[in-house]
């Protein structure tokens, strides 16, 4: 029987609203079984009083076309990334940017088995790396027990 409990860092982990800059929480079940899809749900919020853009570019927002995850077992094993890499052209065109309306949020889930090498039952710690291309700040990682 799956485990169907979400873990979602509570509001006190996230960035306080009056920062008023977009940021993105991650939340993922709890306990996967071995063969199951390890769906990682990704949510943008945008605590401001108008609307923020950030890059879709190495986050969920796009299909899985570069590393933008560090998963690590237990031991501090990172587990490899065998996806796409996208080639990219700079700067950005406006189509790669995401908008999000005051006060609002957007969600998007990725299965991170297409992309990363995790076969073998352990704890896992996923921890988002390209704050610096999206924008986005991920303030938690997340947790899940693969088994």
């Amino acid at each position: 029987m799956q485990n169907n409990s979400v873990t979602e860092k509570p509001a006190s982990t996230e960035p306080a609203a009056t920062a008023k800059e977009l940021y993105a929480v991650m939340a993922i079940n709890d306990t996967i079984r071995t063969g199951d899809s390890v769906k990682l749900k990704f949510t943008v919020r945008n605590p401001a009083d108008s609307a923020k853009k950030f890059l879709k570019w190495q986050t969920p927002f796009e299909p899985l076309l570069s590393k933008y995850l560090d998963i690590k077992d237990e031991q501090g094993n990172e587990m490899d990334y065998r996806g796409a890499m996208a080639k990219r052209i700079m700067p950005p065109p406006a189509e790669a940017y995401i908008t999000v309306n005051p006060k609002d949020s957007m969600v998007t889930t990725v299965d991170i088995l297409k992309g990363y090498a995790i076969s073998k039952p352990a704890k896992y710690t996923i921890t988002y790396t390209s704050e610096s291309i999206s924008g986005l700040k991920v303030p938690q990682s997340v947790t899940f027990v693969y088994r």
